[in-house]
């Protein structure tokens, strides 16, 4: 570990929770409907959708509405991207004449982009055309980031509102997320990438003579307005195989910075905006607390380990960290860095490969996913998720001072309890349980590029990130069979909306309910004893429910390294 390395890690940190008001500001204006200074140029257009789709955005829903709503949506458009990649062949833009994609490989890649996991099992640059790039591709990277923020303010309304039957309206907050938050920003964040060497063309690629006199063709297309919603709307699929490594993707360590920002920033904006919703926002900083905390110790051990390297390397008399995998632009520090950042959040980006990591240095990562993306989080999934931890905490909270758990205002119950555990075993269930499959039957065994306890974290890794709505991967795993494209697909989708659905149900209870003030024998929820009880209780979740599962993979592999052996 390096003094540098150290200071890049602080100064990331410290720009993040300098951005956490002003984005969290600009949220609370959307989630209240209020007037913004680019109403002026975009109120006509969000006015003239909802005229266009018969849509009365001051309708309120129910949260049963708000959810069929939502699931209509994401089906049509799951089934429009299907539709279009195994077209494509007979598609316009597609300058390079790829033919249409197999069926089950259009399957998982449609079920991944409109469940924000962007796992791919493809190489971008030589399998996708321009229109399925931009059409099924990047649209969805906006819309599936919108919904998971609309989500997040509709669970918001079930703190904040007081024996209200509504939630929000769906389609008015997805069409004010996508037009007065993720468009503008893209916009000038696309602008930021193409001045930094990131391509912007229509053009399929291009042929050059190298230094040494040998022809050689560029894959080139739309990257840089990819790019920008992938990394701002925590989606993570590249348009290149080697997605944020890939020179075209990230040239450079500023660009580099940036994208790791702004993988965070709606994110940690949405704790702010949640302490504002509920009218205190000191509960936002103590969730954003709890985060860092978690962020913090994922990253020391990561970094520490790559820092530290491969001891059987150095036995052997080459000295240093652990290099492989990674880009020479980037170095350890900050590869660890993204890495952690990319699995904090639902991104699923990377810019160097997971599998060549150090065994422990992998599983914080995988770890990172297990707790079901909540460091930080995607857009609106990570806040969602996270308050479902703070519920079952507050839980907790109650039955050590012996009355009804309250959580801003509102009583916690039987109802709140049975639908938040529903929806934080539904992870763990599907995530083993297709991983167990997977490590018996054939077609699960033909995947894993290495034997031993490192191809056994390769399905769990897939599994992991297929669940947690990641999309990143070990990249050991070969995945493009209608096996793992099949069984990975209805992972990512149960593992999207069998969460959302209670999240939804326990917004519309809590919405019911009437506010109580705070009392004597109240648990505060704004001090360092909350933040450290909900470190722990996640933690010890997380612990108990994988600890048999990181044994089996990356401890084991760890082991087996200090031993002198590797897989």
């Amino acid at each position: 570990m390096t003094f540098q390395g150290w200071i890049l890690i602080l100064v990331f940190t410290g720009i993040l929770l300098a951005l956490a008001k002003p984005v969290g500001l600009w949220l609370f204006a959307l989630y209240e409907g209020r007037r913004t200074p680019l109403h002026a140029v975009l109120g006509p257009v969000e006015r003239g959708f909802y005229k266009l789709a018969g849509i009365d955005p001051n309708e309120e829903q129910s949260w049963r509405r708000y959810a069929v709503h939502m699931l209509l949506f994401n089906a049509t458009l799951l089934l429009f991207t299907y539709a279009i990649l195994r077209l494509q062949g007979v598609l316009p833009w597609n300058p390079l004449g790829y033919a249409g994609v197999s069926d089950h490989l259009a399957f998982n890649t449609a079920t991944s982009f409109t469940t924000n996991t962007n796992w791919q099992s493809y190489g971008g640059e030589s399998t996708m055309s321009n229109l399925s790039q931009m059409l099924g591709l990047t649209i969805h990277n906006f819309l599936s980031a919108a919904t998971g923020i609309a989500l997040a303010f509709a669970l918001f309304r079930g703190f904040a509102r007081r024996e209200a039957k509504a939630i929000g309206n769906f389609w008015a907050d997805v069409t004010r997320v996508t037009l007065y938050l993720l468009l503008p920003i893209c916009i000038v964040y696309a602008l930021f990438l193409i001045a930094n060497g990131v391509p912007q063309t229509l053009a399929g690629s291009v042929d050059l003579t190298t230094l040494e006199g040998v022809k050689q063709t560029l894959a080139l297309g739309p990257v840089a307005s990819q790019e920008a919603i992938k990394m701002l709307g925590t989606n993570g699929g590249g348009f290149f195989n080697a997605n944020s490594a890939h020179p075209f993707e990230n040239p450079n360590a500023l660009t580099n910075f940036v994208e790791m920002l702004s993988i965070f920033m709606i994110g940690v904006g949405l704790t702010y905006c949640f302490g504002k919703a509920v009218g205190n926002t000191r509960q936002g900083w103590a969730i954003l607390s709890a985060m860092m905390i978690l962020f913090l110790a994922g990253v020391t051990i990561t970094y520490w380990q790559e820092a530290a390297g491969n001891p059987i390397l150095h036995d052997l008399g080459v000295a240093g960290g652990n290099m492989e995998g990674k880009e020479v632009r980037f170095g350890i520090a900050a590869s660890a860095l993204f890495s952690v950042v990319t699995t904090a959040a639902s991104c699923g980006a990377v810019n160097a490969m997971h599998d060549s990591f150090t065994a422990l240095g992998g599983m914080i990562p995988l770890f990172n996913m297990q707790l079901g993306e909540i460091v930080v989080g995607g857009v609106g999934a990570g806040i969602y998720g996270f308050l479902l931890f703070a519920i079952l905490s507050v839980f907790v909270a109650g039955l050590m001072v012996g009355r009804t758990p309250e959580y801003v205002g509102k009583k916690i119950e039987g109802r709140e309890v049975k639908l938040t555990v529903l929806a934080i075993a539904i992870l763990p269930l599907i995530i083993l349980g297709f991983t167990a499959l997977s490590s018996v039957l054939d077609a699960g065994l033909a995947g894993p590029l290495n034997k031993g306890p490192h191809g056994f974290s390769e399905i769990l890794y897939a599994f992991t990130s297929g669940v947690a709505n990641n999309g990143s991967a070990f990249a050991g795993l070969t995945a493009n069979t209608p096996y793992y494209n099949a069984l990975l697909g209805i992972a990512m989708w149960l593992g999207r909306f069998f969460i959302i659905v209670p999240m939804l149900a326990i917004a519309g209870s809590l919405a019911a309910k009437k506010h109580h003030a705070e009392s004597v024998g109240y648990f505060p929820t704004t001090g360092g004893l909350w933040v450290g009880l909900l470190v722990g209780i996640i933690l010890i979740l997380g612990g108990l429910t994988f600890l048999p599962s990181l044994a089996l993979g990356p401890i084991a592999d760890h082991l087996a390294m200090i031993r002198g052996q590797l897989f």
